[in-house]
C-alpha cells in the first residue's frame, strides 16, 4: 500500500468515527459506541505490518480496526443499525464487529477478555502447523486484569506465536493510567514473563508499522510471544455520553498537535488543497456506505431466525448399548477422554495437574503417557486457559477443559458465559465453540464450602450453553463424547461422590444424545425426577417403596427433556423432584414452573407437585452435617410413599 493509500485509510476511519459520533449526537443510532479518534496509526499501522494468515483480536473500540483490516463501510454501518445486512447480521452491534473473511476474530465488550482469545488462535495456529500470529489488542487499562497476566506467563511457558499489542491512550475511562498503573512503562512488565517488549509513538504511522514487523519478526524466528506497547490518546470521550470533564485543556492541545492524521500528511508534505480533495472523496465514500446502510435498516432478521445462531446444528447421536462391561464412574470417563483422544487429532486434554499426576480425582491417569502431545498441564490460570480455550474452539481445536473442583467455574463464568456460550450469535454463524468444560460438583467430600457445591444451576440461564449432569457409568461415558462431538459448548458435571460407584459402561460403539433423558423404571403411580448423585440417592430410596414409580434420570439439564417428564406425568398424576442443590434458581424449580404453566398437567394432577432440595446452606465441614446437606434416602422414600 503506497502513502496515499495509507492517508486515505487513516482519513476513512476518522471520518466514518466522526459519521457515527454526529449520527448518536442526533439520536439516529441506537445503544452505545466507543471510537478511536486520535488513535488511527495505532490500528493501521498495525494491520498493515500484518501478514494475510495472522489473526487480530480487537478491543469494543473496534471500528479502525475493521476498517483497516478491510470491512465494509456499508457492512459495518447496518450493523449499527442492527441491520440483517451488517457484519454480524445487526446480532453484534458496535463493541462486536466478527469479520472472519479479514481475519478479523471480532472484539470482545469485556475488558482484557479478549487476549485469552486470542491465546487461543495463537494456540490452534501452532498446533495445527499453520502459518501466521494471532494479536491480541488491549488498552492500557486491561493491563490490570488478572486474566492478562495469566495469558502472558502461559503464552510464554507454552511458546505461543502470540503478539499482546496494548495501546496505552493513556486512561482506562476516566481514571488516567497514571493513577491506576504502577508502572509508566507498561511494556516493561513482560520482562518479567521472560517476554522480548517493544514500544513505539502510536501517533506515527511509519514507527507502528515498523515496531510491528520487528516483533512479528521475533515472534516467527524464535518462537515466543512478544508485548508490543504504543503511546497514543484518544481526542474523543470513552463512550457517545463522555464529555470528558476529567481532562485539561492544555494536555487535550498537546496531543492534538500530534494529531496522527494531520502528522502523516505533513510528513507526506501535502498541501492543504491535497488534504482537503483526500478528506473530501474519503468523506464521500462514508457518506455513501451510510445511504446504502440506511436504505435497508428495516431489513432486521426476523425473531425465528435467532434460535439458529443460539446453537449450532448437533449431530444425531443415538441410544446404543454395546460392549457392557463392569466399570466405576471415574473410568467410565478416563474411557471417554481416552476414545476421544485416540479418535480426533484435533482433540486435547487440558487442565491443571491432567498429567503425570493423574488429575485431582485420578481420572486422567495413564492418559499422559497414552497421548502425550494432547494431554497438556497448565499453570493455576483458570480464566486464561479456558478463554484460550473457546479462542481455539472457533479455530477447529476440540479442547476439553478440566478445572479441579467445579466451585473454580466461578473463576471460568467470564470465558464460558460470555465468549464460549454466546460466539455463534454474536458473529451470527461466523464461529462456533466446540468445547468441553469439566467439572467436579458435589458435596460429600469433606472439602468444606469451597469445594464441594453443586454449581450447575447458577449457568441454566446462560443460552448457548449445554449442561450435562450424568448419574451413571454408562451415561457419563456416552455423554462425554457426545459432548466431545457437539459443535457448541457444554458444560459437563462430574458428581464427586460418584466417582467410586460402579455400574455397566457401554464400549466404543455405545452412545447417547444430549437433552435426553433416560427412564430408569416404570411406573403408573408416582414419577420420580432426578439427576447427577440425586438419581443415586432416588434408586436407593426405591429399594424400600411398594408402590409403582416411574424413575427419569435428566441426564442433560440444559437443553431439558421435557416432554419426557410431561409425558410420565400425565400417566401419574403426581411429580417429585430430587436434587443436590438448593431450590432457588434451580432445575426442579424450572420443572415445577412449566408443569403449573401446562393445562393438562395442573389438571391431571392429583397431589401438588413437590421438589426434595438441598438446604440453603453452604457445604459444612463436619461429616454429620454434611451428610444431611443432601435429601436422604429415608426422606425420598417416605414422601414418595405417601404423596
Amino acid at each position: 500500500m503506497n502513502d496515499e493509500d495509507v492517508c486515505r485509510l487513516m482519513m476513512r476511519s476518522r471520518l466514518f468515527e466522526e459519521k457515527l459520533q454526529g449520527l448518536f449526537d442526533e439520536g439516529v443510532l441506537y445503544g452505545t459506541t466507543h471510537l478511536n479518534i486520535g488513535q488511527e496509526a495505532s490500528h493501521t499501522g498495525l494491520c498493515l505490518a500484518l501478514e494475510d494468515d495472522d489473526w487480530i483480536v480487537p478491543t469494543h473500540r473496534c471500528h479502525g480496526f475493521n476498517i483497516a483490516s478491510g470491512s465494509d463501510l456499508a457492512a459495518m454501518f447496518s450493523e449499527l443499525l442492527g441491520s440483517s445486512r451488517g457484519l454480524c447480521k445487526g446480532l453484534g452491534g458496535s463493541m462486536h464487529m466478527t469479520d472472519v473473511e479479514h481475519h478479523n476474530f471480532g472484539s470482545s465488550a469485556i475488558v482484557g477478555s479478549s487476549v485469552a482469545l486470542a491465546m487461543g488462535i495463537a494456540f490452534a495456529l501452532s498446533r495445527q502447523g499453520r502459518p501466521g500470529i494471532a494479536v491480541a489488542i488491549m488498552g492500557d487499562g486491561a493491563t490490570s486484569r488478572g486474566v492478562v497476566h495469566e495469558c502472558m506467563n502461559l503464552a510464554s511457558v507454552w511458546s505461543l506465536p502470540l503478539m499482546f499489542y496494548c495501546e496505552n491512550n493513556h486512561y482506562g475511562m476516566s481514571a488516567s493510567a497514571a493513577r491506576m498503573i504502577s508502572t509508566p512503562d507498561i511494556s516493561s512488565r513482560a520482562a518479567g514473563y521472560s517476554m522480548k517488549s517493544f514500544k513505539a509513538d502510536g501517533n506515527d504511522y511509519q514507527a507502528v508499522h515498523d515496531t510491528v514487523r520487528r516483533a512479528r519478526s521475533w515472534i516467527v524466528e524464535h518462537d515466543e510471544p512478544v508485548f508490543v506497547e504504543v503511546d497514543t490518546y484518544r481526542l474523543c470521550g470513552h463512550s457517545k455520553s463522555d464529555r470528558l470533564a476529567y481532562r485539561g485543556q492544555e494536555e487535550e492541545a498537546a496531543w492534538k498537535a500530534k494529531d496522527p492524521v494531520s502528522r502523516l500528511c505533513s510528513k507526506l508534505s501535502y498541501s492543504k488543497t491535497e488534504v482537503r480533495r483526500l478528506r473530501q472523496e474519503e468523506e464521500a465514500k462514508v457518506d455513501e456506505a451510510w445511504k446504502q446502510a440506511w436504505e435497508h435498516r428495516d431489513e432486521i432478521l426476523p425473531p425465528e431466525a435467532l434460535d439458529a445462531y443460539v446453537y449450532a446444528p448437533s449431530p444425531a447421536v443415538p441410544v446404543r448399548r454395546s460392549g457392557l462391561h463392569p466399570a466405576s464412574y471415574r473410568d467410565a470417563i478416563r474411557e471417554a477422554l481416552a476414545d476421544i483422544l485416540a479418535s480426533d487429532p484435533r482433540a486435547t486434554l487440558i487442565g491443571e495437574d491432567v498429567g503425570l499426576y493423574g488429575g485431582c480425582f485420578s481420572v486422567t491417569k495413564g492418559l499422559w503417557e497414552h497421548f502425550p502431545g494432547q494431554v497438556l498441564e497448565t499453570p493455576v490460570s483458570e480464566e486464561g486457559f479456558i478463554g484460550m480455550a473457546v479462542g481455539a474452539a472457533a479455530m477447529g481445536e476440540h479442547p476439553v477443559v478440566e478445572i479441579m473442583y467445579g466451585d473454580f467455574a466461578t473463576l471460568a463464568s467470564d470465558p464460558l458465559v460470555n465468549h464460549a456460550a454466546k460466539l455463534r450469535y454474536m458473529s451470527a454463524g461466523q464461529l462456533d465453540c466446540p468445547m468441553v468444560l469439566r467439572a467436579p460438583m458435589g458435596s460429600g467430600t469433606g472439602h468444606g464450602s469451597q469445594h464441594t457445591q453443586s454449581l450447575e444451576t447458577m449457568f441454566l440461564g446462560i443460552p448457548g450453553l449445554k449442561i450435562v449432569c450424568p448419574s451413571d457409568p454408562f451415561t457419563a461415558k456416552a455423554l462425554l463424547k457426545a459432548a466431545a462431538a457437539d459443535p457448541g459448548p457444554v458444560l459437563f458435571c462430574e458428581h464427586k461422590a460418584l466417582y467410586s460407584t460402579m455400574g455397566e459402561c457401554g464400549d466404543a460403539l455405545s452412545s447417547f444424545p444430549i437433552g435426553k433423558a433416560q427412564l430408569l423404571c416404570e411406573g403408573d403411580e408416582v414419577t420420580l425426577v432426578s439427576y447427577s448423585r440425586a438419581t443415586l440417592t432416588c434408586r436407593r430410596a426405591l429399594a424400600d417403596v411398594k408402590r409403582p414409580v416411574e424413575h427419569i434420570d435428566l441426564c442433560t439439564i440444559q437443553p431439558l427433556d421435557w416432554q419426557a417428564v410431561r409425558t410420565s406425568v400425565l400417566k401419574t398424576g403426581r411429580l417429585v423432584i430430587v436434587q443436590d442443590t438448593p431450590l432457588a434458581g434451580s432445575v426442579g424449580a424450572s420443572i415445577a414452573a412449566l408443569a403449573a404453566s401446562d393445562e393438562a398437567i395442573m389438571s391431571s394432577l392429583k397431589a401438588p407437585v413437590r421438589i426434595v432440595s438441598g438446604k440453603d446452606w453452604p457445604t459444612p465441614f463436619s461429616r454429620d452435617l454434611e451428610e444431611i446437606l443432601c435429601p436422604q434416602v429415608d426422606e425420598v422414600a417416605s414422601l414418595v410413599s405417601s404423596i
